[in-house]
């Protein structure tokens, strides 16, 4: 685990292999799809096809029970601590007949009880799918770790992320070396572990095949505190074994 936690540190990203098996991910499609029928207002569709979802730590409540695994468990205390919560939760999925694309970008908002108290450390507060987010000072993103569970094998065709290796370590500012970047090319039950700010995109799944890319994007931070008087909409502390 310590090669990964230095991976972590100098390149911004590592993949964990094997860490879910076909049945537990077949498990969270399930509660995946059962979630976004129920909720609505979180979920985005097209034609049926539900692509992209927020706010999923309401709609699974259980979430951190479902995807308890030592190997992630190890990785979030040596990289961020031992007290660290979950934050956020999203779902994303890419099916090759409504697919879509990112340009390089960097993950700097977090969800938050009330984006409008005055504050010195947050700024250009929005409102996503009924919850307030603001964009986070690099201190506290330097202190969050992402776990993408991969619940599809991804390839060339299905529109891989792309991160640059190292952009984390420039903090907000965005590194446009795009010629650098690293295609994330796992398997099912693989989880890719990514810094906030490390510059990431995708492309498109091939029109021509019967590709989906179904990931469930947790973000975990360090520490419960936040200045200013703001709160986190959620953090979900693990429990102990």
């Amino acid at each position: 685990m310590l090669e990964t936690k230095t991976q972590i540190q100098t390149q911004g990203f590592c993949i964990v292999q094997n860490v879910f098996g076909q049945a537990a991910v077949e498990q969270l499609l399930h509660r995946i799809e059962m979630a976004t029928r129920t909720d609505a207002e979180s979920a985005l569709s097209s034609r049926g096809t539900i692509f992209a979802a927020r706010n999923l730590i309401d709609s699974i409540p259980d979430l951190l029970e479902l995807i308890k695994r030592p190997a992630l468990a190890t990785l979030l205390s040596e990289t961020i601590g031992e007290n660290y919560g979950l934050v956020r939760v999203l779902y994303f999925d890419k099916p090759s007949d409504r697919s879509w694309n990112l340009p390089f970008h960097k993950d700097l908002t977090i969800a938050v009880q009330d984006n409008s108290l005055p504050t010195n450390h947050f700024s250009k507060p929005t409102h996503k799918a009924g919850v307030d987010h603001v964009e986070a000072s690099e201190a506290i993103l330097q202190n969050m770790l992402t776990l993408r569970i991969h619940l599809d094998e991804v390839t060339e065709s299905n529109g891989p992320l792309e991160v640059i290796p190292g952009s984390h370590l420039s903090g907000k500012q965005y590194d446009p070396s795009p010629n650098e970047s690293v295609k994330i090319l796992v398997q099912a039950g693989d989880v890719l572990a990514m810094r906030p700010m490390i510059s990431h995109a995708s492309g498109h799944t091939d029109p021509d095949g019967k590709w989906r890319r179904r990931i469930l994007h947790l973000e975990f931070c360090g520490t419960e505190s936040l200045p200013d008087g703001y709160q986190w909409m959620h953090f979900l502390k693990r429990r102990a074994t």
